[in-house]
């Protein structure tokens, strides 16, 4: 009984630092939705908002493959990043907010936090890039304290 324990508590932790961990090459996530709408106040860029889950597959394939790719890093300092995981409770309850059924579901938003575009589910770094094209266009030129 304490070895079957001891395995579902060691599984249980792999996949929470699973869910925490991004490969190299990965842009800067924020874990924290308002922490990251705060930069996008400050520095004028759009926000991406990926909710997600560790005990999703598409999820942890597109952190894998997607967002560290030579396709998507062009757009890595082009927007404020923040992965989210629904389990986290704050992060659950703004995934119910907005209305939002499944993961992945990302949310691109402007530099003033409003709703621009989405997506559900996932796609190949080549489709994720072509997004990112049409949102950074959506989303106008980046208002830096400067230009305000």
């Amino acid at each position: 009984m304490k070895t079957t324990l001891l395995i579902l508590a060691t599984v249980a932790l792999t996949v929470c630092l699973q869910a925490s961990d991004f490969p190299a090459g990965s842009p800067k996530f924020a874990t924290n939705a308002d922490s990251v709408l705060a930069t996008a106040q400050a520095n004028g860029k759009p926000t991406i908002m990926v909710f997600s889950a560790s005990w999703c597959g598409p999820c942890q394939e597109m952190k894998k493959e997607v967002y560290p790719s030579a396709a998507v890093k062009p757009f890595h300092d082009q927007f404020n990043w923040a992965y989210l995981d629904i389990d986290v409770e704050a992060n659950g309850k703004l995934f119910e907010s907005h209305k939002l059924e499944s993961v992945p579901h990302l949310l691109f938003l402007n530099a003033s936090g409003k709703t621009i575009d989405q997506q559900e589910g996932g796609c190949s770094p080549e489709e994720f890039a072509k997004k990112l094209v049409k949102v950074l266009k959506m989303a106008g030129p980046a208002k830096t304290a400067s230009t305000n």
